[in-house]
């Protein structure tokens, strides 16, 4: 009977899946990248670009026993997988891991580690040129890219508008305080519940003074600006229907095992699962947990047992530069508030280079930019 195990998805949960199962089964991990990207690193990236390499890591070094094919899925059905290519890969178990889209920087948008890195160096450029930055979006994402900011030019004006009235709805109202704070003492200025009446004329990333209004008539120059919102489930190719049926938000429904819904032997990790929690790395390496144990367990012959539970309150870790930052943790008393101290050592320092390096046994090893 064939072990195969193909892995669509080469990031935080499909990587960690891959790996975990690496020993006991025949993995192929496909992916159109060529390297896997540490997405929560791309920020420091942009601001820092001599250190933008960090970031990248070789799906040569992730597998002692198992194939990494670099193509892109386009349909899949119950016994495997057909790529961009029109190369078929046939599988005994299906892991779909193909997580989100995400607005540059947030996320690189190339493909290729070279053009990746060309763009975080342009678009550095451009920003090094500007002296007031917009920035549209006060989750997390343009938040950490404002202290990231502010840590590499403390003297550029940085403005975050989001039509939201508060920042991290849901969380304990004194991390929502210390942010605040935090950013007041950077010198971020915030312009919540309200919205650009129109999109900047000039392109996201790109230097060009402007003047753009929000729609409570408020307006504001600034000489570059970024989209910090949009995120979009990778998941076209089930479009066809050959396997499931996708949710209004492109996501596939979940069992408890993780599995896909109607099968047992496909099973969903990450943004692209239908359960009730933020889509984050570190909830797609908790899947990828549980993943790999069912389908080891059925590659011995038992019966699959884990099941996943979403944390019960919100979980976060928000650096505002590498010493920065607000986070929030679950105790068994509640949710409880992260000191700034302890968000600097588990992400605001190193972003989790470390974490990473390990799992794709570079650790020790210099990273060499293209």
């Amino acid at each position: 009977m064939s072990r195969t195990v193909v892995v669509i998805g080469g990031g935080y949960g499909g990587s960690a899946v891959a790996k975990a199962l690496d020993a006991a089964a025949d993995v192929v991990l496909i992916d159109p990248r060529d390297a896997f990207v540490h997405s929560a690193g791309s920020l420091r990236a942009l601001a820092q670009p001599d250190w933008a390499g960090n970031i990248f890591f070789p799906y040569d070094t992730l597998l002692a026993r198992g194939t990494v094919v670099r193509d892109r899925a386009v349909s899949v059905d119950p016994g495997g997988v057909t790529l961009a290519s029109g190369r078929r890969v046939a599988a005994e178990y299906l892991v779909l891991a193909t997580g989100s889209s995400y607005s540059y920087p947030g996320k690189p948008a190339a493909d290729a580690r070279s053009d990746a890195l060309d763009d975080l160096r342009r678009t550095h450029k451009e920003l090094a040129d500007a002296r007031h930055v917009l920035i549209t979006g006060a989750g997390p994402v343009g938040l950490e890219l404002a202290g990231e900011i502010k840590d590499a030019w403390p003297h550029k004006q940085v403005t975050v508008v989001d039509p939201g009235d508060q920042l991290l709805p849901g969380f304990r109202a004194d991390v929502r305080a210390d942010l605040h704070r935090q950013l007041d003492e950077l010198g971020i200025r915030l312009r919540l519940g309200t919205r650009l009446a129109a999109p900047p004329a000039t392109e996201p990333g790109r230097v060009g003074t402007f003047t753009a209004t929000t729609t409570d008539g408020t307006e504001l120059t600034a000489d570059i600006w970024f989209r910090a919102h949009g995120v979009r489930v990778n998941s076209d190719y089930l479009a066809d229907g050959r396997l499931t049926t996708r949710t209004g938000r492109g996501q596939v429904h979940v069992t408890g095992t993780l599995a896909v819904e109607g099968y047992d032997h496909v099973y969903a990790i990450g943004d692209i699962t239908d359960v009730a929690e933020a889509k984050m790395a570190l909830h797609a390496t908790r899947h990828a947990e549980v993943v790999a144990r069912n389908i080891a367990a059925q590659l011995r012959g038992d019966r699959p047992g884990a099941i996943y539970l979403p944390a019960p309150d919100p979980v976060i870790l928000l650096p505002l530069g590498p010493r920065g930052g607000v986070g929030q943790f679950p105790s068994p008393d509640g949710p409880v508030a992260v000191p700034v101290a302890t968000v600097s050592e588990y992400k605001g320092a190193d972003l989790g280079i470390g974490r990473y390096a390990e799992l794709f046994g570079t650790a020790g090893k210099e990273q060499v930019d293209a």
